[in-house]
């Protein structure tokens, strides 16, 4: 008889990880968790030398919900002795590689993670899910909770060039097109080409700007950014904004209608997928060393600037562009493309099997409930990181993801575990209960 786990988790990212963590010290929950690659690998596409983590070191796996830990990155430190050079050192913002390898240590050592089990179904026997890897091992669980992760989005005018696994370039040109999920593994063919675009607003469109940039004089490429939005917006880091990362912002933005959910949305853009401060004046800064040396630099920056059209013409890229603030159309080609676009979250295919037993919206999106859940009981099917159209921009966020675990597992068990913070920002979201009816 197949072993019957109180949870399967499917998907092994920080999110999914760091439930593994907080579950390992619960005697009375037996977790399994199943990830499709043979080993942890956190946005290998991106991880260049010098980035750091946009969070501090307490947003790791499982310090904001409970700091005694033995996962704690801080732990990971002293294991690795690094430790002192951290504190040394002086900054509260890991380098991405050093988290990279931090959830890699956290992922061999907690002992629930199997790697190597690519999930291909998700069915209910009429008491447990069982999940189906493609390795032919069967799991059975009371609850399954997706971490599965996002998956890089193409927006519809770049369709016509890039298929889902960016491989439609081969057939028909030698132009070498994108995402910037798997930048570092195309730098050397993006840099053999006479010119790279990059488009993107955010955090990934400026990184990979900037490392092109700091090695154009080593090579023949001319460089262009496009950007849709206004200027090149730094991410907003003041207190009161860090304040919307909280318990208390989540509940409210829940209670919103879905209309002005989405609203807020796109205009809370700048808080969540702007760019750091630091590196637009690094980015400036290079610029104009490269101005001083006189080796460049070749590049152009357009803000504004929408791409409404792609074709393959020759050896490249033709992109028409829209400006939309002088509403003109212009257009360049370019032999490299960088998508920076960003990720969205869809409803998994090895889950058609218990679609019935799912909420979904209009659109086909996970209803997520307070809880996490998304099935209708209510407390057998939990997302990480789909529900950011019910929860808000806080979803994909590492700082929160030790909350929305602290959750889950009281959900799981029945009981808080770990506290569950319900107020900690100063401002009120929405009319203070005292207030009201006071007009």
């Amino acid at each position: 008889m197949t072993r019957l786990h109180d949870v399967i988790g499917i998907g092994v990212g920080p999110f999914n990880l760091g439930l593994a963590c907080l579950a390992d010290p619960i005697d009375d929950l037996d977790c399994v968790f199943l990830e499709a690659r043979d080993e942890l690998a956190w946005h290998p596409g991106m991880m260049l030398d010098d980035a750091t983590l946009q969070v501090p070191f307490l947003a790791d796996l499982v310090t904001m919900a409970d700091p005694t830990s033995r996962w704690s990155f801080l732990n990971y430190l002293k294991e690795t002795g690094n430790l002192y050079p951290f504190y040394i050192r002086e900054s509260f913002y890991p380098l991405r590689r050093e988290y990279d390898d931090y959830c890699r240590w956290a992922a061999e050592g907690v002992g629930s993670v199997r790697f190597g089990q690519p999930v291909t179904s998700v069915e209910h026997d009429g008491a447990a899910y069982v999940v189906t890897s493609a390795t032919g091992e069967v799991f059975r669980g009371r609850r399954v909770v997706l971490g599965v992760g996002t998956t890089p989005r193409v927006p519809e005018a770049l369709c016509d060039v890039v298929d889902a696994g960016f491989e439609a370039r081969s057939a028909r040109t030698s132009a070498t097109v994108c995402h910037s999920a798997d930048y570092l593994g195309r730098k050397a063919e993006l840099q053999a080409g006479g010119s790279i675009t990059v488009v993107g607003s955010g955090q990934s469109a400026a990184e990979v700007y900037h490392d092109l940039l700091s090695e154009s004089t080593a090579h023949d490429y001319t460089l262009t950014w496009l950007t849709r939005s206004p200027r090149f917006f730094p991410m907003e880091y003041t207190k009161l904004t860090l304040e919307m990362t909280s318990p208390e912002y989540t509940a409210y933005f829940q209670g919103l209608p879905t209309g002005v959910r989405g609203d807020l949305l796109r205009e809370q853009r700048s808080l969540y997928k702007g760019i750091s401060g630091d590196l637009v004046d690094a980015i400036f800064d290079l610029h104009y060393r490269l101005r001083v040396t006189g080796d460049g630099p070749r590049t152009t920056l357009v803000t504004n600037t929408e791409v409404v059209g792609a074709a393959y013409v020759g050896g490249g890229v033709h992109l028409d562009l829209h400006h939309t603030e002088t509403d003109e159309a212009f257009g360049l080609t370019t032999e490299g493309l960088v998508l920076a676009t960003g990720y969205s979250s869809q409803v998994p295919t090895f889950l058609d099997g218990i679609r019935d037993r799912l909420r979904l919206d209009d659109t086909g999106r996970f209803l997520a409930s307070s809880t996490y859940a998304v099935d209708h009981t209510g407390h057998e099917v939990f997302v990480q990181n789909a529900e950011e159209h019910t929860h808000g921009f806080v979803a994909p966020d590492l700082g929160m993801g030790a909350f929305r675990n602290s959750v889950i597992v009281a959900a799981l068990t029945g009981r808080e575990v770990y506290p569950v913070e319900k107020r900690i920002a100063v401002q009120s979201f929405g009319v203070p209960d005292h207030l009201k009816g006071a007009s």
